[in-house]
């Protein structure tokens, strides 16, 4: 690295009083996805602060930053995503959520003002900064997906980026603590609507009507042996039916009965697989009945798959940077999903968790949830990783 890591850590501790201040700040004042146009102004501010240009505005309200060093033919990108979740805070904080039902319970605060803080840091060496580094503020996470949407604006070009990194709060993992996993990390979604359709009548005469709900109870059951009677009981695969509504009163037999629910698997092809017997079972199910049976699908985000080549480079380096005590390589991935996926796709990306758990505290509450409380410490480990993360990716 062109810095020492003594000088990463003293810069670190520089700037970590206002990006703290940052980051409650935003916690204060949470948007939701495809509305955040105060955090947007608030990031741009910081960046005219900085000299730091940009343009704004991507994908919604989203912000792409480029910090231009001695080189554009190295280069790397920094995501942070910005929205937050429509969860009422419970936390008790001072600088609990002021938007009644909105708060920053997925860290995305957290994540915001790490990479304003490695910004600043950036910005001060940037006569010795060896290459480009592009800085993505992400709008949409948890919703329509503002990944894919700014890398359709070209926020990857001019120059040419290569390689992105970005990090996640881990409640579960102490403060202090990295985690990676080199493969697959996150899952492939896709949900689905079924619509079984029949004939209402009145429920004393049940003989004048199709009774939607037996064969929508039965696709609901057979749903799940497409996993368990298809795929070998090692690949990972989850159908969920979370939603289930039909009829109007009690003595009516209910001629509409409406499903929805989620597909989630790693292997893009196998999601296309599974798909297609969803679609038979539920058109199969409902006509043994002698209904019939709509479905409808729609992709969400891709798996996220870490580069082999970012791994075998980033890891060894942490280690040495955190100490190997502090390092959490995790053996399975989550079937949870992440658009972060998008930056994966074409290029050599690389996602990782830091610890945000109190380890002097028993409590340990989880991501979504409302009184998610992250260590503020684990800024300091965000800002030095990602840094870490940075320099060794443009010297090699």
């Amino acid at each position: 690295m062109n810095l020492n890591l003594e000088q990463l850590r003293a810069q670190v501790n520089d700037v970590f009083a206002e990006t703290a201040a940052f980051r409650r700040d935003i916690h204060m004042h949470p948007e939701l996805s495809e509305h955040e146009a105060r955090t947007e102004a608030k990031i741009c501010a910081r960046l005219d602060e900085l000299g730091i240009p940009y343009e704004k505005d991507i994908a919604g309200h989203g912000v792409c930053a480029t910090v231009y060093g001695q080189s554009t033919k190295k280069t790397v990108a920094i995501r942070a995503d910005i929205d937050a979740l429509p969860i009422t805070e419970q936390t008790g904080l001072p600088y609990a959520s002021q938007n009644a039902g909105v708060m920053h319970a997925c860290g995305h605060d957290m994540h915001t003002s790490i990479l304003l803080g490695v910004a600043k840091i950036l910005k001060a060496n940037q006569d010795s900064l060896p290459g480009t580094v592009r800085l993505l503020f992400q709008p949409s996470e948890e919703t329509i997906g503002g990944a894919r949407q700014m890398i359709e604006a070209g926020c990857l070009k001019n120059p040419e980026i290569k390689n992105i990194i970005a990090l996640h709060v881990a409640p579960n993992i102490d403060c202090g603590k990295l985690e990676f996993i080199k493969g697959y990390m996150n899952a492939a979604s896709c949900e689905f609507y079924l619509t079984v359709k029949g004939k209402s009548c009145h429920g004393a005469h049940p003989e004048g009507g199709i009774d939607v709900l037996p064969p929508a109870c039965a696709i609901v059951s057979g749903l799940q042996t497409i996993v368990t009677r298809n795929l070998p009981a090692t690949t990972p695969a989850i159908i969920t039916v979370g939603r289930f509504h039909s009829g109007t009163a009690n003595n009516i037999v209910s001629g509409e009965a409406k499903l929805g629910g989620i597909l989630r698997t790693f292997d893009l092809s196998l999601r296309e697989s599974i798909k297609q017997r969803i679609l038979k079972m539920a058109e199969d199910t409902a006509a043994a009945y002698g209904a019939s049976c709509e479905v409808v699908f729609e992709d969400s985000y891709p798996s996220l798959k870490n580069s082999d080549t970012l791994f075998d480079l980033l890891t060894p380096v942490m280690e040495e940077a955190f100490g190997k005590d502090n390092i959490v390589y995790a053996d399975v991935p989550s079937l949870g999903a992440d658009d972060f996926a998008y930056f994966t796709q074409g290029y050599q990306g690389f996602y990782f968790n830091f610890g945000t758990h109190d380890p002097q505290s028993d409590a340990c509450f989880p991501l979504h949830n409302e009184h998610f409380a992250p260590q503020e410490e684990a800024l300091r480990i965000g800002m030095l990783a990602e840094l870490v993360g940075i320099y060794t990716i443009l010297t090699t």
